[in-house]
């Protein structure tokens, strides 16, 4: 017997060590429908007054099967209401369809992002052999995010479908599909809106000739009470490069009057997809990172859907969240959230959440660290413009814009942050002042650190002098912060962050953690006497 060994060898991007096991934080939950007291220590401003909103995977075992990916959990939906000083929980599972057949036959009866859904035991063999060759149906596990549209609360994925929900009682209320009303294969948890309540995203469409990206705007007010998307269109179609490979995105970019595309080399190969339950595979293994390729921004009027003749390169980047946008002298600049390396979405199965010591250490230090980033793309372009010179003529600022043919332009960053940063592990999850600040500029943002595989620090980052405050205690991990304005407010950073600390090493100690967002100090935290998974995204809604 002939044997031989192949062995694997994965870029380091950094060289941390001794990191404490996490696996708590991806352990199933009970989700608890009634609303209980929490313990508060320190002062809960009395201003704060509303539910604060969170959304993430929740249930990571039906039956004897388990799910693979971090992104594959049923969504657990969490309230923190907060009125008068004082702080309740509650938690529900989200009433999907697949949660409930999920239930009713006690296995993963449908696919998730990184677990393919095995033929049912109970057919004969030659129906299983069939059913292989079933086209994977889309999830309706909206497990990553709050969003409004027409002043309702829905939780929404990356596919097709999102939820209705109760934000007083988190009841699952209505399932809505995107493609009935405009025809898009599934729409970011990403939205944008505007003053008026006008709300832009974007899905893409799968046609003959290929894979497009679609902006989609959604009107501000309903016509009937029950609508939903009612009335929604799409602004711009933008042809994918590659068109049996599209990119993947998570979220895109928008000012006041541009919506920008980043179109990145994470791609996705749309014959694996469609062909992972004959395989065996997970949609995952149809992702995949293309560093051979370039970045590409297109950008778009959104009040005419005109797509710029202009296509702004940059070098391979991978982005999962914007900062901000915005407009400046004839300058769009935009800030995101980037890393050099684009292979981090499969990094995160739950068997590595679950790894520890020198195995923990080797899955964290193959991630590329995430940093903050400014491209500044010149708007006032044509014929006459220069090739070859930095079209940034922005004071005090490092991004350069050089055009390098006919309606190519190749941009270069400006680092929104000092070295310091990098001692934290980079920073994601970014959140501004979004009503006072977003499309305009602005000073501060918050994330947070990532110093192991979540996060694991809060930061404050001044973009005057790239200055930042830290909050960051050993075995506690934050989740997105999320910025509340104080009453009447002026100034850009009067109000409180909020974000929830999950202690996987210590039981039942799971607490929301309010810091004024001004010094960065804890002004309080309402522990809860349950165990909570680390969740994704969540929102403010405000009572007052």
């Amino acid at each position: 017997i002939c044997c031989r060994y192949w062995f694997i060898t994965y870029q380091h991007f950094t060289d941390v060590l001794g990191l404490p096991c996490i696996e708590n934080l991806v352990c199933s939950a009970d989700e608890t429908p009634e609303p209980i007291a929490t313990t508060i220590t320190g002062n809960i401003p009395s201003w704060i007054k509303g539910n604060f909103l969170r959304n993430g995977p929740g249930k990571f075992e039906i039956g004897r099967s388990s799910f693979n990916h971090w992104f594959d959990g049923m969504a657990l939906m969490h309230q923190f209401h907060i009125e008068d000083g004082k702080v309740t929980y509650m938690s529900r599972f989200l009433n999907s369809d697949c949660y409930k057949e999920n239930l009713e036959h006690n296995r993963i009866m449908v696919s998730e992002f990184g677990t393919i859904a095995m033929p049912d035991p109970c057919k004969n063999f030659f129906q299983r052999f069939l059913s292989r060759f079933e086209l994977p149906k889309p999830s309706d596990n909206a497990n990553v995010s709050f969003v409004q549209y027409k002043g309702d609360y829905y939780v929404s994925t990356e596919t097709n479908f999102m939820h209705k929900i109760d934000p007083q009682t988190l009841e699952t209320k209505e399932k809505v599909d995107w493609s009935k009303f405009v025809a898009v294969n599934g729409a970011t948890a990403h939205p944008h809106v505007d003053p008026d309540g006008t709300t832009y995203n974007m899905g893409n469409s799968y046609t003959r000739k290929g894979a497009f990206y679609n902006i989609i705007m959604v009107p501000s007010k309903k016509v009937n009470p029950n609508d939903t998307l009612e009335g929604a269109t799409v602004v711009c179609s933008i042809p994918s490069e590659d068109k049996s490979k599209p990119s993947y995105y998570h979220s895109f970019a928008m000012s006041e009057n541009y919506v920008v595309f980043i179109e990145q080399p994470i791609k996705m190969d749309l014959l694996k997809i469609v062909t992972s339950k004959l395989r065996g595979k997970g949609i995952n293994e149809g992702v995949y990172w293309d560093p051979k390729r370039n970045t590409v921004f297109h950008v778009i009027n959104k009040h005419t859907g005109k797509l710029s003749l202009i296509k702004y390169y940059a070098k391979p980047l991978s982005t999962f969240h914007q900062i901000n946008c915005y407009e400046e002298n004839g300058f769009l600049i935009i800030d995101m959230c980037c890393s050099d390396d684009g292979q981090a979405i499969n990094n995160y199965l739950i068997q590595n959440l679950k790894k520890s010591g020198n195995a923990l250490d080797e899955v964290y230090n193959t991630v590329c660290r995430v940093f903050p980033r400014r491209f500044v793309l010149p708007l006032n372009m044509d014929s006459h413009t220069p090739c070859g010179q930095n079209l940034n003529t922005r004071l005090n600022n490092t991004a350069t814009a050089i055009k390098t043919d006919k309606n190519k332009v190749f941009c270069t960053h400006e680092d929104l942050h000092g070295d310091d940063l990098h001692e934290f592990g980079g920073l994601e999850f970014p959140h501004i002042n979004y009503s006072m600040c977003n499309s305009c500029p602005y000073r501060y943002f918050y994330g947070c650190g990532f110093r192991h595989l979540v996060g694991d620090s809060l930061i404050k980052m001044d973009l005057q002098g790239k200055q930042i405050k830290v909050w960051k205690h050993a075995g506690m991990y934050p989740s997105e912060p999320i910025f509340v304005s104080s009453p009447g407010a002026v100034e850009e950073d009067d109000g409180a962050i909020l974000s929830v600390v999950i202690t996987p090493n210590q039981d039942k100690s799971t607490f929301l953690l309010v810091l004024d967002a001004k010094t960065f100090e804890e002004l309080g935290r309402a522990e809860v006497p349950i165990n909570i998974p680390y969740g994704f995204h969540g929102t403010f809604q405000n009572r007052h």
